[in-house]
């Protein structure tokens, strides 16, 4: 994993950054402002928000069985499954793959999952180039930068930025852009439309995530916008889906409620544009091999944690990110992660551990406000992972944690004693004006907050004086 700083570094220099401030306020806001509106029109969304959690808790809890049928599913239908207990196993597994096939190019469907095991840097080590065909990934794979929302990865660049990225870098990975490119949403469409069709129609191998897998018929489904997921999925000849394995559900019934309720919650469409299925191998029709390549990377781990392990039920629609005020100012790269927003603060924390500053840091990058849990369609109670969370860290021992447990246990002594604690009040109220505007030692606390007025009387006295 590349050096990144913890949280509030990052968060402040982004916060610094006007443009980056407007294009997140602009975007968000006009996201959950559809949302809000998409949503609204079904009159049973808290019931479909409810059968979509009991389907992933069910699924999760007896996800053992549910992989074993899935494997058998894919094999009877002529796919290949194999497992990968790493990031390191499934690129290793993938690059074997694709040199099986003398290909020296790969053509990719969004997927939140290769980035997460890096496995287009993977497959460059191994002289593979993989070619990302998502508008927003395109974008961001041209600009040698990172992606910073779950559903827009581009989310952070203007029209103006995006015009000058093509302009300058297009023509290094294919077909250049034109000359007079303006930064008209049209024109910037066609140029990455004619950049890309030369790449669908000349590639072999297409890489792929999957966004469910149905365990009974072996079904692996994406849901996307743009239509070059289908042209990944359907034109190559050998197809490698790689898939975390919590992306199963059982049955071809359970996939219709997220059918329901994924793009109402990312793109604030009733049906999403293209929803593309396929179940195996069929002669003439579509890639003649396929390949389901199913990695763990920490999941078995998060599973094992009874609070934690709802973060698994996220099927990356975005909706906590666009309503969350600390995503809003601070943008995805300070989260140093693949999934930024609430839900990263939760999953990475649980899939790489905590023992960098940057996952120790992410369950703090939360006011719990809980307007993300309000949005999930499938209730995960974010502010709740975020507090466990932050008690394993503080667990984890540390200078800071050693001073606030002196603190707890210094306050807990006082509270066991009421005439102490009355004469404290008291004499915390006669000396009010000499009171600090930050706490010495909490200064990272106090500085972004106004420390509570003590009043001139303590309820203690007031409550006698009453009574009297």
């Amino acid at each position: 994993m590349p050096a990144f700083p913890a949280f509030p570094a990052a968060a402040r220099e982004a916060v610094g950054n006007e443009t980056l401030r407007a294009n997140l306020r602009n975007a968000t806001r006009t996201i959950r402002d559809k949302r809000a509106r998409a949503v609204a029109e079904l009159p049973d969304w808290a019931e479909l928000r409810e059968a979509g959690r009991r389907i992933k808790d069910h699924t999760l809890r007896h996800l053992d069985r549910y992989l074993v049928q899935l494997e058998e599913s894919v094999t009877a239908a002529g796919g290949t499954v194999h497992w990968a207990a790493d990031a390191a196993e499934a690129n290793r597994i993938v690059a074997e793959l694709v040199k099986e096939t003398g290909e020296t190019e790969v053509v990719k469907v969004k997927s939140m999952a290769s980035q997460e095991i890096g496995l287009n840097e993977a497959l460059a080590a191994e002289g593979i180039r993989a070619y990302e065909t998502d508008l927003a990934e395109l974008i961001v794979q041209l600009g040698d930068d990172r992606p910073s929302h779950i559903l827009v990865p581009a989310i952070h660049r203007n029209r103006g930025e995006i015009r000058d990225v093509f302009r300058s870098e297009m023509a290094a990975w294919g077909r250049p852009a034109p000359d007079d490119l303006t930064d008209t949403p049209a024109e910037l469409a066609e140029a990455a439309r004619l950049h890309l069709r030369e790449k669908f129609l000349r590639a072999r191998v297409g890489v792929s995530g999957a966004n469910f897998m149905v365990a009974e018929t072996g079904t692996l489904v994406v849901v996307e916008s743009e239509g070059n997921g289908r042209m990944c999925l359907t034109l190559p000849e050998t197809l490698i889906s790689v898939v975390g394995i919590e992306k199963v559900v059982p049955t071809w019934r359970d996939l219709e409620v997220f059918l329901q309720t994924l793009p109402r919650s990312s793109t604030a469409e009733r049906m999403n544009p293209y929803t593309t299925m396929w179940t195996g191998t069929t002669d003439g029709d579509g890639p003649r091999a396929f390949h389901l390549v199913l990695f763990d990377a920490g999941r078995t781990d998060v599973l094992a944690d009874a609070t934690g392990r709802q973060a698994l039920r996220c099927i990356r629609c975005s909706a906590c990110l666009n309503v969350c005020p600390v995503y809003e100012r601070a943008g995805g790269h300070a989260y140093g992660s693949v999934y930024p927003g609430p839900i990263g603060a939760i999953l990475t924390p649980q899939l790489r551990g905590t023992a960098s500053a940057v996952d120790a840091s992410l369950p703090y990058a939360s006011s719990l406000c809980g307007a993300c849990y309000e949005v999930c369609p499938v209730a995960i109670d974010i502010p709740e992972v975020l507090v466990h969370l932050r008690e394993r860290v503080a667990g984890a021992g540390g200078p800071g944690h050693r001073l606030e447990r002196a603190a707890m246990k210094a306050a807990g002594w006082v509270l066991d004693r009421p005439g102490l604690l009355a004469a404290g009040e008291r004499l915390a109220s006669r000396t009010r004006a000499l009171h600090p505007k930050r706490l010495p030692g909490a200064g990272a606390w106090t500085e972004s907050r106004d420390l509570p007025e003590v009043p001139a009387e303590s309820f203690r006295d007031w409550w006698k004086r009453y009574r009297a």
